[in-house]
């Protein structure tokens, strides 16, 4: 697959990402677990074929230093305001409305690269693939000229879907699979989670082994 794809991924401030994850590692480590979902989800955006260049829209110094060694081009957060914004700002501004874009959540550790080159081959207009649960989004997907428009948050897959967008169905466990909870880590580890997550799990105690997903 030919490599067009300017994939972009939101990160806040690692001091205030996954608050409802909070209480599944030492409160000290919190920061760091979220910082190697991040890493993960980088490692495999960028190791697949499809993605040309990725953008981290991030005003976090760890974050951006981080992403920066693996390979990503890192634009400050200008909005200042809500995910949404951050992703239209990086996906229209940063990367331009003149490119093939897509948006992505930074917490899919259990990503392979392969999963998401196949999503992005069956892209379609403006399109999206719903979380796990199917409720929530973990992509959406803009061609060259078609505004982002992202409706990410509470109940996003309906509002996605209701704004025009297109679902995609595909059996990609590892790109729906995000981490918002203890349990959604759980289930992380049963699909097999990235090297740096693995390694922070070991580290604490909390998992033996895992399979490595990228």
């Amino acid at each position: 697959m030919f490599a067009d794809w300017t994939a972009v991924i939101p990160v806040k401030r690692l001091s205030a990402a996954k608050s409802r994850l909070r209480g599944a590692v030492p409160a000290a480590r919190h920061a760091d677990l979220a910082l190697a979902m991040v890493r993960d989800t980088v490692t495999a955006v960028l190791a697949g074929s499809a993605v040309a260049e990725l953008v981290v829209v991030t005003d976090d110094p760890v974050t951006a230093a981080a992403v920066t060694e693996l390979g990503a081009r890192v634009v400050p957060d200008r909005p200042g305001a809500d995910l949404n914004e951050a992703m239209r700002f990086g996906a229209d501004e940063a990367a331009g409305v003149d490119r093939f874009r897509v948006v992505m959540t930074g917490d899919l550790p259990a990503l392979r690269p392969g999963q998401l080159d196949e999503a992005l081959g069956a892209a379609h207009g403006r399109s999206f693939v719903a979380d796990a649960a199917g409720t929530g989004t973990v992509l959406l997907a803009a061609p060259p000229g078609v505004p982002l428009d992202p409706r990410f948050g509470l109940g996003s897959a309906v509002a996605h879907a209701a704004s025009g967008a297109t679902p995609l169905a595909g059996d990609w466990p590892g790109l729906r699979q995000d981490v918002d909870t203890p349990a959604d880590l759980a289930l992380v580890l049963s699909l097999g989670a990235g090297r740096h997550t693995c390694a922070l799990l070991r580290d604490l105690g909390l998992t033996v082994s895992c399979v490595p997903a990228a």
